[in-house]
């Protein structure tokens, strides 16, 4: 799963019933992270398109290819990460999030020269955070020590099954016992470890995936990524599903496998801090938080999305997606920014709405200030507050905006009503 903000939303349909049991827990909200709530961070994403092979699930910006140059790529990376460090002056960087594709595909000394380039142009927090996503497998693992030596402080894993029959069914190039070593190399080598498990996957039952939940807490890991299967456009399991040929979970299934997930991780220590995110005190991701905080970053490399304020302006930046295009372009201009627009004052409301809610403490009312200058019961149809207030699926008091557990689990129902 990639480290900028497409990470899925789980439909309505599988979430219906999986506020039941957990709504007593709202009243413990949490510090997620140590940095003010006003202050969202500033991020740099990194993507690195490329991997072995294409998951059959997968739509994201992921490409085959036989051969890379890699310090052909590393040299282009680092003049769009310099073009931009030109337009965001006097920032504090707080995260550096490595997304793809396989960034664990990428040679160490790109990614070293990277980081060093970032701490170049900007000052970094003292907590600095650099993530690199990597794939379990015995000939990615050993990089481990080269990635970390280069200064990634975090590693997300895309184990996304604990049974090789899974494993197969996703297309995954590992099975589980290799998976399982790569999480105890990555745990000797970084300060942080979280991995990722795609849930509501065929035949699934909650007891089995509860039993896949301890065994993936008994890795000591201390934040987890728990995604439900969805079918995307364009992919394999999409011309599968057409042709009838794809056994998908039933709605009701799949919100009983939510409730399971809720249920088992908060009783173990990591609740959900985000919807599909599980952690335990001070170990969520700080860069993922800026995106659901509704901060600036940078997307550097093919597909990358960014926001930057300039002013009183937010701007909405996009690379070319295609590699081959990205990498010439970037060559003959020093960038490769394919659409650039100043957001409107409904897109930021709208994203903001979508971003923060995801969040189990919500949206700060500084947020709304800094991002439109207003309270939130000035941006939104009073009615409907409280229509969504009065049916237990949304709270807006003294620290902000913010959605129960009940609401969280019929957010795109929740967000198509509330936004304007």
């Amino acid at each position: 799963m990639q480290g900028h903000p497409s990470h899925r939303d789980e439909a309505d349909s599988s979430q219906s019933r999986s506020g039941q049991g957990i709504s007593d827990r709202e009243s413990d909200r949490t510090t997620l992270d140590a940095r003010p709530k006003q202050d969202p961070g500033f991020g740099v994403y990194i993507h690195w398109p490329f991997c072995r092979s294409k998951c059959p699930y997968c739509d994201f910006n992921s490409h085959v290819r036989d051969t890379v140059d890699q310090v052909r790529w590393r040299e282009a990376l680092l003049a769009e990460l310099a073009h931009y460090a030109g337009e965001t002056p006097e920032r504090r960087v707080s995260s550096i999030f490595f997304g793809g594709g396989t960034p664990s595909l990428m040679a160490p000394e790109t990614a070293a020269a990277l980081i060093a380039a970032v701490k170049h142009h900007w000052p970094a927090a003292p907590e600095l955070e650099v993530t690199l996503e990597a794939n379990p497998t015995s000939v990615e693992a050993p990089r481990f020590a080269a990635y970390a030596d280069a200064g990634v402080n975090r590693v997300s894993l895309g184990v996304q099954a604990l049974n090789d029959r899974d494993l197969s069914f996703l297309g995954r190039e590992h099975d589980t016992a290799e998976a399982m070593a790569a999480v105890a190399l990555a745990r000797g080598q970084f300060q942080r470890v979280s991995f990722d498990l795609i849930y509501a996957r065929p035949g699934q039952t909650p007891a089995a995936w509860a039993e896949e939940l301890r065994r993936a807490l008994g890795e000591g890991c201390d934040h987890l990524s728990l995604y439900q299967l969805t079918i995307e456009q364009n992919t394999a399991f999409h011309a599968r599903a057409r042709r009838g040929e794809l056994p998908l979970a039933e709605p009701e299934t799949a919100a009983d496998l939510f409730e399971a997930t809720q249920n088992t991780l908060a009783a173990e220590g990591l609740p959900a801090y985000e919807i599909s995110n599980h952690a335990r005190p001070g170990e969520a991701c700080r860069h993922n938080l800026t995106y659901w905080r509704g901060g600036d970053y940078l997307g550097i490399g093919p597909g990358a999305h960014g926001r930057i304020t300039r002013g009183r302006d937010k701007l909405a930046t996009r690379q070319h997606r295609a590699p081959e295009i990205w990498l010439a372009t970037v060559e003959q201009a020093g960038h490769a920014t394919r659409t650039r627009k100043a957001l409107t004052r409904e897109d930021r409301l709208t994203e903001l709405l979508m971003m923060g809610l995801r969040l189990q403490d919500g949206i700060d009312r500084t947020a709304f200030h800094r991002e439109l200058g207003r309270e939130p019961e000035a941006l939104l149809d009073e009615r409907k507050l409280k229509a969504l207030a009065e049916e237990g699926y949304l709270v807006l008091d003294a620290p902000g905006l913010r959605a129960t557990a009940e609401g969280r689990a019929r957010l795109n129902s929740l967000l198509a009503y509330l936004i304007p």
